[in-house]
Protein backbone atom coordinates (compact mmCIF):
# COMPACT_ATOMS: atom_id res chain seq x y z
CA UNK A 1 0.00 0.00 0.00
CA UNK A 2 1.26 3.45 -0.96
CA UNK A 3 -0.04 6.72 0.44
CA UNK A 4 0.43 10.01 -1.39
CA UNK A 5 -0.14 13.29 0.40
CA UNK A 6 -1.14 15.85 -2.21
CA UNK A 7 -2.09 18.82 -0.07
CA UNK A 8 -4.26 19.93 2.86
CA UNK A 9 -6.67 16.99 3.43
CA UNK A 10 -6.18 15.29 0.07
CA UNK A 11 -4.60 11.84 0.16
CA UNK A 12 -4.34 9.08 -2.38
CA UNK A 13 -4.22 5.46 -1.25
CA UNK A 14 -2.86 3.02 -3.82
CA UNK A 15 -4.05 -0.52 -3.08
CA UNK A 16 -3.51 -3.82 -4.87
CA UNK A 17 -6.49 -3.50 -7.20
CA UNK A 18 -7.69 0.10 -6.94
CA UNK A 19 -6.85 3.71 -6.13
CA UNK A 20 -8.74 5.77 -3.54
CA UNK A 21 -8.64 9.59 -3.64
CA UNK A 22 -9.92 11.55 -0.66
CA UNK A 23 -11.04 15.20 -0.66
CA UNK A 24 -9.21 16.35 -3.78
CA UNK A 25 -9.47 19.95 -4.95
CA UNK A 26 -7.49 22.09 -7.35
CA UNK A 27 -4.78 23.98 -5.48
CA UNK A 28 -6.01 27.45 -6.38
CA UNK A 29 -9.59 26.99 -5.17
CA UNK A 30 -9.04 28.50 -1.70
CA UNK A 31 -8.55 32.24 -1.43
CA UNK A 32 -5.18 33.22 0.02
CA UNK A 33 -3.55 29.83 -0.56
CA UNK A 34 -1.69 28.13 -3.36
CA UNK A 35 -1.62 24.37 -2.78
CA UNK A 36 0.82 22.52 -5.03
CA UNK A 37 -0.49 18.97 -4.98
CA UNK A 38 -0.54 17.30 -8.39
CA UNK A 39 -3.03 14.55 -9.06
CA UNK A 40 -1.14 11.64 -10.70
CA UNK A 41 -2.45 10.08 -13.87
CA UNK A 42 -2.94 6.35 -13.77
CA UNK A 43 -3.73 3.94 -16.59
CA UNK A 44 -7.14 4.62 -18.08
CA UNK A 45 -8.50 1.25 -16.94
CA UNK A 46 -7.43 1.69 -13.29
CA UNK A 47 -10.37 1.38 -10.87
CA UNK A 48 -10.56 4.89 -9.35
CA UNK A 49 -12.69 5.91 -6.37
CA UNK A 50 -13.02 9.57 -5.45
CA UNK A 51 -14.36 10.45 -2.00
CA UNK A 52 -15.56 13.92 -0.97
CA UNK A 53 -16.46 14.37 2.69
CA UNK A 54 -18.37 17.64 2.21
CA UNK A 55 -18.84 20.61 -0.09
CA UNK A 56 -16.29 23.07 1.34
CA UNK A 57 -13.90 24.31 -1.33
CA UNK A 58 -10.89 22.84 0.48
CA UNK A 59 -12.45 19.37 0.29
CA UNK A 60 -14.50 19.16 -2.90
CA UNK A 61 -13.97 20.17 -6.52
CA UNK A 62 -16.61 19.42 -9.12
CA UNK A 63 -13.88 19.12 -11.75
CA UNK A 64 -13.25 15.60 -10.50
CA UNK A 65 -16.31 14.65 -12.55
CA UNK A 66 -14.46 15.62 -15.74
CA UNK A 67 -12.05 12.74 -15.11
CA UNK A 68 -14.71 10.39 -16.51
CA UNK A 69 -13.49 11.54 -19.91
CA UNK A 70 -10.26 9.61 -19.26
CA UNK A 71 -10.90 6.89 -16.68
CA UNK A 72 -13.02 3.97 -17.81
CA UNK A 73 -13.73 2.64 -14.32
CA UNK A 74 -14.26 5.62 -12.04
CA UNK A 75 -16.65 6.06 -9.13
CA UNK A 76 -17.52 8.96 -6.83
CA UNK A 77 -18.60 8.64 -3.20
CA UNK A 78 -19.83 12.11 -2.29
CA UNK A 79 -21.47 13.58 0.81
CA UNK A 80 -25.06 14.61 0.08
CA UNK A 81 -24.37 18.22 1.02
CA UNK A 82 -22.14 18.43 -2.09
CA UNK A 83 -24.89 17.25 -4.44
CA UNK A 84 -25.13 19.22 -7.69
CA UNK A 85 -28.31 19.50 -9.71
CA UNK A 86 -28.39 18.03 -13.23
CA UNK A 87 -28.94 21.50 -14.68
CA UNK A 88 -25.95 22.92 -12.80
CA UNK A 89 -23.72 20.09 -14.01
CA UNK A 90 -24.92 20.51 -17.59
CA UNK A 91 -24.36 24.27 -17.42
CA UNK A 92 -20.75 23.67 -16.42
CA UNK A 93 -20.09 21.17 -19.19
CA UNK A 94 -20.23 17.97 -17.17
CA UNK A 95 -21.71 15.02 -19.04
CA UNK A 96 -25.08 14.02 -17.50
CA UNK A 97 -24.03 10.36 -17.63
CA UNK A 98 -21.60 11.11 -14.78
CA UNK A 99 -24.53 10.97 -12.36
CA UNK A 100 -24.68 7.20 -12.84
CA UNK A 101 -21.20 6.95 -11.30
CA UNK A 102 -21.99 9.03 -8.18
CA UNK A 103 -23.11 7.61 -4.85
CA UNK A 104 -24.35 10.31 -2.47
CA UNK A 105 -23.93 9.36 1.17
CA UNK A 106 -25.33 10.45 4.53
CA UNK A 107 -23.85 10.20 8.01
CA UNK A 108 -24.20 7.06 10.10
CA UNK A 109 -24.84 4.72 7.18
CA UNK A 110 -23.24 1.66 5.59
CA UNK A 111 -22.65 1.33 1.86
CA UNK A 112 -21.13 -1.18 -0.55
CA UNK A 113 -19.41 -0.03 -3.73
CA UNK A 114 -18.11 -2.90 -5.83
CA UNK A 115 -16.13 -4.93 -3.27
CA UNK A 116 -15.58 -2.03 -0.86
CA UNK A 117 -17.44 -1.55 2.40
CA UNK A 118 -17.95 2.04 3.54
CA UNK A 119 -19.24 3.44 6.81
CA UNK A 120 -19.89 7.14 7.36
CA UNK A 121 -19.64 9.10 10.59
CA UNK A 122 -21.33 12.40 11.38
CA UNK A 123 -18.97 15.33 10.97
CA UNK A 124 -18.89 18.05 13.60
CA UNK A 125 -18.67 20.64 10.81
CA UNK A 126 -20.26 19.51 7.54
CA UNK A 127 -20.85 16.26 5.71
CA UNK A 128 -19.28 12.99 6.82
CA UNK A 129 -16.13 11.13 7.77
CA UNK A 130 -15.31 7.88 5.97
CA UNK A 131 -14.25 4.43 7.14
CA UNK A 132 -13.41 2.24 4.14
CA UNK A 133 -12.58 -1.46 3.93
CA UNK A 134 -10.86 -2.24 0.63
CA UNK A 135 -8.38 -4.89 -0.51
CA UNK A 136 -7.96 -6.06 3.07
CA UNK A 137 -7.05 -2.58 4.33
CA UNK A 138 -9.04 -0.43 6.74
CA UNK A 139 -8.85 3.30 6.08
CA UNK A 140 -10.27 6.28 7.95
CA UNK A 141 -10.55 9.82 6.58
CA UNK A 142 -11.92 12.42 8.99
CA UNK A 143 -13.03 15.07 6.52
CA UNK A 144 -13.92 17.87 8.95
CA UNK A 145 -14.83 15.61 11.86
CA UNK A 146 -12.85 17.34 14.59
CA UNK A 147 -13.05 19.00 17.98
CA UNK A 148 -13.53 22.53 16.62
CA UNK A 149 -13.03 24.47 19.84
CA UNK A 150 -12.50 28.12 18.93
CA UNK A 151 -11.12 30.91 21.09
CA UNK A 152 -13.98 33.25 22.01
CA UNK A 153 -16.74 30.81 21.08
CA UNK A 154 -17.73 30.31 24.71
CA UNK A 155 -18.02 27.31 26.99
CA UNK A 156 -21.53 26.39 25.85
CA UNK A 157 -20.65 26.10 22.16
CA UNK A 158 -17.20 24.62 22.70
CA UNK A 159 -18.55 22.16 25.25
CA UNK A 160 -21.19 20.90 22.86
CA UNK A 161 -18.58 20.59 20.10
CA UNK A 162 -16.28 18.56 22.31
CA UNK A 163 -19.04 16.20 23.44
CA UNK A 164 -20.18 15.61 19.86
CA UNK A 165 -16.65 14.92 18.69
CA UNK A 166 -15.94 12.55 21.56
CA UNK A 167 -19.18 10.68 20.89
CA UNK A 168 -18.23 10.05 17.26
CA UNK A 169 -14.66 9.01 18.09
CA UNK A 170 -15.86 6.73 20.89
CA UNK A 171 -17.88 4.83 18.29
CA UNK A 172 -14.54 3.82 16.74
CA UNK A 173 -12.97 2.41 19.90
CA UNK A 174 -13.53 -1.18 18.79
CA UNK A 175 -12.25 -0.49 15.28
CA UNK A 176 -8.79 -0.86 13.80
CA UNK A 177 -7.45 1.22 10.92
CA UNK A 178 -4.34 0.52 8.91
CA UNK A 179 -4.31 4.18 7.88
CA UNK A 180 -6.05 7.15 9.48
CA UNK A 181 -6.12 10.72 8.19
CA UNK A 182 -6.88 13.01 11.15
CA UNK A 183 -7.32 16.79 11.49
CA UNK A 184 -4.56 18.85 13.12
CA UNK A 185 -5.48 22.51 12.58
CA UNK A 186 -3.23 25.38 13.78
CA UNK A 187 -6.06 27.94 13.77
CA UNK A 188 -7.50 26.50 17.00
CA UNK A 189 -4.63 28.03 18.98
CA UNK A 190 -4.56 26.58 22.53
CA UNK A 191 -7.06 23.88 21.51
CA UNK A 192 -5.19 22.82 18.37
CA UNK A 193 -3.95 19.46 19.68
CA UNK A 194 -7.04 18.29 21.57
CA UNK A 195 -8.94 16.54 18.79
CA UNK A 196 -5.87 14.81 17.38
CA UNK A 197 -4.76 13.74 20.83
CA UNK A 198 -8.17 12.30 21.67
CA UNK A 199 -8.19 10.24 18.49
CA UNK A 200 -4.77 8.75 19.25
CA UNK A 201 -5.83 7.81 22.77
CA UNK A 202 -9.10 6.14 21.78
CA UNK A 203 -8.67 4.63 18.31
CA UNK A 204 -6.31 1.89 17.18
CA UNK A 205 -4.55 2.93 13.96
CA UNK A 206 -1.19 1.78 12.62
CA UNK A 207 -0.34 4.87 10.58
CA UNK A 208 -1.83 8.25 11.53
CA UNK A 209 -1.44 11.10 9.06
CA UNK A 210 -2.07 14.65 10.33
CA UNK A 211 -4.00 16.77 7.84
CA UNK A 212 -5.77 20.12 7.45
CA UNK A 213 -2.60 21.85 8.67
CA UNK A 214 -2.90 24.76 6.22
CA UNK A 215 0.68 24.14 5.02
CA UNK A 216 2.09 24.55 8.55
CA UNK A 217 3.84 21.18 8.68
CA UNK A 218 6.00 22.27 11.62
CA UNK A 219 2.85 21.79 13.69
CA UNK A 220 3.39 18.03 13.43
CA UNK A 221 6.83 18.23 15.01
CA UNK A 222 5.48 20.60 17.64
CA UNK A 223 2.84 18.07 18.62
CA UNK A 224 5.32 15.20 18.68
CA UNK A 225 7.74 17.16 20.86
CA UNK A 226 5.03 17.57 23.50
CA UNK A 227 4.31 13.87 24.02
CA UNK A 228 6.56 11.25 25.54
CA UNK A 229 4.47 8.17 24.73
CA UNK A 230 6.46 6.28 22.09
CA UNK A 231 3.36 4.28 21.19
CA UNK A 232 1.83 7.55 19.99
CA UNK A 233 4.82 9.08 18.25
CA UNK A 234 5.60 5.85 16.43
CA UNK A 235 2.19 5.92 14.76
CA UNK A 236 2.37 9.50 13.50
CA UNK A 237 3.56 10.01 9.94
CA UNK A 238 5.74 13.09 9.50
CA UNK A 239 4.48 15.16 6.59
CA UNK A 240 7.04 17.76 5.52
CA UNK A 241 5.82 18.85 2.10
CA UNK A 242 3.10 18.56 -0.49
CA UNK A 243 3.31 15.72 -3.03
CA UNK A 244 4.99 13.53 -0.41
CA UNK A 245 4.94 9.77 -1.02
CA UNK A 246 4.90 7.07 1.66
CA UNK A 247 5.67 3.77 -0.04
CA UNK A 248 5.19 0.12 0.87
CA UNK A 249 3.17 0.59 4.04
CA UNK A 250 2.21 -2.82 5.41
Amino acid sequence: MNVLFLHHSCFIVELDTKVLVFDYFNGDRVNGYHFKGILPRYDADTPMYFFASHKHQDHFDMDIYRLTEYYENIHFIISKDAKLSPNFMKKHGIDPSVREKILYVSAGEDYVVDDMKIHTFLSTDAGVAFAVDADGKHIYHAGDLHNWKWEGAGDLINGKMERTYMHQINRMEDSYYDVAFVVLDPRLEQHKFKGFDYFLKHVSAKYVFPMHCWQQFSLIDEYMSRISNAAFTGRIMRITQENQIFEDLE
